[in-house]
């Protein structure tokens, strides 16, 4: 009987090596014999077990290109108000400002206001949210955000509420994602690795 610790010494060193370059296997022996060093090469090394890869693995997925620029369904904001304003006049409306309550609710707000948002349906929108609850007492508070996206398709939908003793700032940005570039580029990582 062999023991465990045997066992994974063996199977750590059965595992294959591989490594995938960018270049030729000619185009690597000319760059090495005649020192030509002004273009750069990638190589991918990775290490599996041998009955993970077979040739079946390594075939690439061409991915249709969808040629949509734009959003078929914009963000719908008006209708992310009306949730924004719902959801946090039923979570604060009896409330008073507790810090580790609050804490805790803004969590809860957040994910509460993402999944209602989810549940709209709207195609390729990758949603930020974002909630502030802090004390209301005399004094002022000033909260800036700064985005780089696209005016045409990407936007962003808020709501302040206010009782007796707190303040919450919600806001949900809404930023237009091409899925099919995703999947392209995750094809090609697939096959960097055969």
């Amino acid at each position: 009987m062999m023991s465990d610790i045997a066992k994974d010494r063996m199977a750590h060193s059965v595992r294959k090596r591989r490594s995938v370059s960018s270049l030729s296997g000619r185009e690597f022996r000319q760059k090495e014999l005649h020192g030509y060093t002004k273009n750069s090469t990638s190589t991918v090394s990775y290490m599996d077990e041998p009955s993970q890869w077979d040739d079946a693995s390594c075939l690439t997925v061409q991915m249709e290109n969808t040629y949509q620029l734009g959003p078929t369904k914009h963000f719908p904001v008006v209708i992310v108000n009306h949730i924004l304003k719902d959801i946090l006049t039923n979570y604060l409306q009896e409330e008073q400002y507790e810090p580790e309550l609050c804490r805790q609710m803004t969590k809860t707000i957040s994910e509460v206001i993402k999944t209602q948002v989810k549940d709209l349906m709207i195609p390729r929108y990758k949603l930020i949210v974002i909630v502030h609850i802090g004390q209301l007492n005399s004094q002022s508070i000033l909260i800036g955000s700064r985005c780089l996206w696209d005016p045409k398709s990407d936007t962003f939908s808020s709501y302040v509420f206010r009782n007796s003793s707190l303040f919450a700032l919600a806001s949900v940005y809404a930023v237009y994602f091409e899925a099919q570039a995703e999947g392209a580029a995750e094809g090609e990582r697939e096959a960097l690795a055969c």
